[in-house]
């Protein structure tokens, strides 16, 4: 294909992405109050544990709540309609790949997506906690505003960080299978990859929330030595395959 056609297949793949998006986003905007009155549940338990109505969500605009509508629905949309703008992705860049590349492209999808929604799960069942143990340490007299827009961008950061941080190992195996790094070299480094899980952890969670950060932690680990131990078994497949096929010397 010429430059010109690229482009036309582009702007027709992005064209099928966007209206996909949009449909997405008009459903998700129908559906928006079951998704609020979820997210706003630790600020009512909040209040009633206080016995007063103070404790609650503030939107400190006129257009703040249809704001908070809009981030909530475009976040939906963005999942909602993401089997069709993937498959565009997909659609422009599989005619220039190998079928190696194709079959390694289609296994890393197949891995990552459901690690990424179950890391979002993860910081949904999270959220809670630290909103009520953070609220914990608020003094006796003072009440809780929670500003719309930063209470929102706490929740939508919380679920996107935890769910990217599921979807690391599945690089590590990618890295393995592009011939980069070896599972050998990969295991070796465990010990900074406990510190930098735990790192993490502490950081995505509240200091004083030691249960969610030791949890967060603990499954990062495990899915690193996971995606170590896959590695190591793919060179070990290969290098069977090297030695039938005569690639590798004989030992002397």
């Amino acid at each position: 294909m010429s430059l010109g056609a690229h482009l036309v297949e582009l702007r027709k793949r992005l064209m099928y992405a966007a209206i996909a998006l949009v449909v997405g986003m008009v459903i998700a905007f129908i559906v928006a109050d079951p998704v609020i009155h979820f997210i706003t549940e630790p600020i009512r338990v909040i209040a009633e544990k206080r016995g007063d109505d103070f404790s609650a969500l503030n939107f400190g605009t006129i257009t703040a709540a249809f704001d908070m509508r809009m981030r909530i629905a475009f976040s939906i949309g963005l999942f909602l309609s993401a089997p069709v703008w993937l498959w565009q992705v997909w659609a422009f860049i599989m005619p220039g790949l190998t079928r190696k590349e194709i079959r390694y492209t289609i296994g890393f999808v197949v891995a990552a997506v459901p690690l990424f929604f179950a890391g979002c799960y993860l910081g949904v069942m999270i959220m809670p906690h630290v909103i009520e143990l953070m609220w914990s340490f608020t003094p006796d007299g003072a009440t809780n505003l929670y500003n719309a827009q930063e209470y929102y961008d706490f929740v939508f950061k919380l679920m996107i960080v935890i769910g990217v941080s599921f979807v690391l190992p599945v690089f590590l195996v990618a890295l393995n299978l592009a011939g980069v790094m070896s599972g050998k070299a990969i295991l070796k480094g465990w010990r900074v990859a406990i510190i930098i899980a735990t790192v993490f952890a502490a950081l995505a969670t509240p200091a004083a929330d030691v249960v969610s950060m030791l949890m967060l932690a603990g499954i990062l680990i495990v899915l690193f030595f996971a995606a170590a131990g896959l590695s190591m078994l793919f060179d070990r497949r290969k290098r069977k395959r090297d030695e039938a096929s005569g690639l590798l010397p004989d030992p002397a």
